[in-house]
């Protein structure tokens, strides 16, 4: 079209991405946390142990193992660009639905309730507490 594209200028280097993946990697999880975030994920494979019974028939499938490492990951990437050196349980609710939402199966029953994903995790962040 002969118009010329903007010039864009680098926000930071490859090292400084690094540096801040290795800062990450060392903000702290209590193990309370921890306790924390596996019961949000088990509760998304047996609810009716969680306390959440009505879930049962509504979640097709639930978070697989893997899904903890990630939301431990996420919230300490959620605890670090708010300055911290350790995770909260807001950290945790602050990112469980970007990294829960698609790894939870909706029944047909919650589609035909018109749920989502989002509702569920909602539900669940709601009644587990940190221990």
């Amino acid at each position: 079209t002969g118009e010329s594209l903007p010039t864009i200028s680098p926000v930071c280097t490859p090292e400084t991405i690094l540096k801040a993946r290795e800062l990450c990697r060392q903000i702290l999880v209590e193990r309370k946390i921890e306790d924390y975030i596996l019961n949000i994920v088990f509760a998304t494979r047996e609810p009716e142990k969680a306390g959440l019974g009505d879930l049962k028939g509504l979640i097709a499938w639930g978070a697989s193992p893997r899904a903890t490492i990630f939301l431990a990951r996420a919230a300490r990437a959620h605890a670090f660009l708010r300055r911290r050196g350790f995770v909260t349980p807001d950290d945790i609710k602050g990112v469980a639905a970007d990294v829960l939402r698609h790894r939870i199966g909706l029944s047909y029953e919650a589609q035909a309730e018109e749920l989502s994903s989002e509702d569920i995790i909602a539900r669940i962040l709601n009644t587990i507490e940190v221990a």
